[in-house]
């Protein structure tokens, strides 16, 4: 008879350090592995290793933002401190529901921090390439970054609603109005551009 399959809910200490890794879907605190999300415990565990304790959601939605995951994110909301984003791609894999995320002010570019304006950066309805740098708060909203040159906004959409065109690294223009808008612009990568 298989063991029952044991639910769990976000902040739930699920076993110490000693007894197993944190996986995905999970987090340490104190000397113990919690998890991240509501979900069902999963245990891995590979020969004399210590077991890797994971958190899934279902057998269609196993696939969770990881520490170190690109991801392909849609901009929700901006305000001075952040930007609320939806994740919708892991790497180029989609999610059958968006993740919350949260890119920090203080995340948004390596170098200049303190000059750095979300307003100038993102505008809502950007289509942006982020890096997961943190699980984040019991908001389950995932911390993302954009502080690399290959990170940052891919494709947004001017006020006349024609796609922008890239022209440096912090402005798009449009291809109807010639009007330029200030972004945080990724230098894209050929593998993240979708066919």
């Amino acid at each position: 008879m298989a063991p029952p399959v044991r639910c769990c809910v976000p902040g739930e200490r699920l076993c110490s350090l000693e007894e197993g890794a944190a996986g995905s879907g999970t987090y340490t605190r104190h000397g113990y592995v919690c998890a991240a999300l509501a979900g069902c415990l999963a245990k891995t565990s590979e020969d004399g290793a210590l077991p890797v304790v994971s958190v899934v959601r279902d057998a269609e939605s196993q696939l969770l933002p990881d520490v170190g995951a690109i991801v392909t994110c849609k901009v929700c909301s901006i305000n001075s401190r952040f930007a609320k984003v939806h994740i919708l791609y892991i790497g180029s894999t989609p999610l059958k529901s968006a993740f919350r995320g949260t890119i920090r002010r203080e995340d948004i570019r390596a170098t200049e921090k303190d000059k750095v304006e979300v307003y100038k950066s993102f505008r809502p309805g950007d289509i942006v390439l982020a890096k997961v740098i943190s699980l984040g708060d019991m908001q389950s909203n995932y911390l993302l970054s954009t502080a690399e040159n290959e990170l940052g906004v891919v494709v947004a959409h001017s006020e006349a609603g024609a796609q922008m065109v890239p022209i440096s690294w912090c402005e798009m223009q449009c291809p109807r109005t010639h009007s330029k808008e200030l972004r945080k612009v990724a230098r894209v990568q050929p593998e993240f551009l979708q066919t």
